[in-house]
């Protein structure tokens, strides 16, 4: 069972920055998952809200702002927003990493991006899994390469979105370990999709998922489940 590290080390250090990345390679992480929206200049920005206020000491919208305007805001905690290519600089194939498409219009540029690492960096396809509750933006990916893994996320019955997950060719489905169910994963198994499961934060539901016989939990606390 894959270990990934919940917008860095979440539960430990500032959510989706530079710093909780670093906590989460330092427990040995097969993977990160981390957050993404686009600001009004383009880059790509690693944040989970669409708004600053609850996690930095800005306010409004990350899209109205440039990114030379949000280099100047820090997190609650006094760490600076990153790039997407801050983050795969920084991890550097060390370990995978599952890219939550969170806002409007990141799927082609997420892409094009990534593949610029992979033709200069050590970064490869199989490193990636791009993943969104906005399935829409999968289905933008899936019209312009095969060759990324898609990861179809639902808060709901992991069953429901199976017709989706087939439609997208996806590589794997992402529930919620809160009402996660043994004959879901093995439905999914059965219809050849991979499960990572989310936000798996204590032991008992770690073994859980393991008895599950998921193939990935993504975790706020990595020092747990490594």
């Amino acid at each position: 069972m894959k270990i990934f590290g919940h917008r860095g080390a979440a539960g430990v250090l500032a959510e989706n920055t530079l710093e909780s990345i670093t906590e989460a390679l330092a427990h040995g992480v097969d993977g990160i998952e981390i957050d993404i929206h686009r600001c009004k200049s383009g880059e790509l920005v690693v944040i989970h809200d669409a708004t600053l206020q609850r996690t930095t000491n800005g306010n409004g919208k990350v899209s109205e702002y440039t990114w030379s305007d949000l280099k100047k805001f820090r997190t609650i905690e006094g760490y600076k927003i990153p790039l997407l290519d801050q983050v795969l600089e920084l991890v550097d194939a060390q370990c995978m990493l599952n890219i939550e498409l969170k806002g409007i219009g990141t799927a082609l540029p997420t892409i094009e991006l990534i593949e610029k690492y992979i033709k200069n960096s050590r970064w490869n396809y199989d490193d990636f899994i791009l993943s969104s509750f906005d399935h829409s933006q999968l289905f933008q990916i899936k019209k312009a390469t095969s060759k990324f893994k898609l990861g179809v996320l639902t808060e709901e019955n992991s069953t429901q979105i199976l017709p989706v997950a087939k439609e997208l060719n996806a590589y794997s489905i992402h529930p919620p370990v809160t009402t996660l169910t043994k004959d879901e994963v093995d439905l999914a198994h059965q219809e050849g999709y991979k499960v990572y499961v989310w936000t798996v934060n204590d032991t008992v539901l770690i073994d859980q998922s393991k008895s599950y016989n998921v193939e990935g939990i993504i975790t706020d606390f990595p020092n747990l489940a490594t």
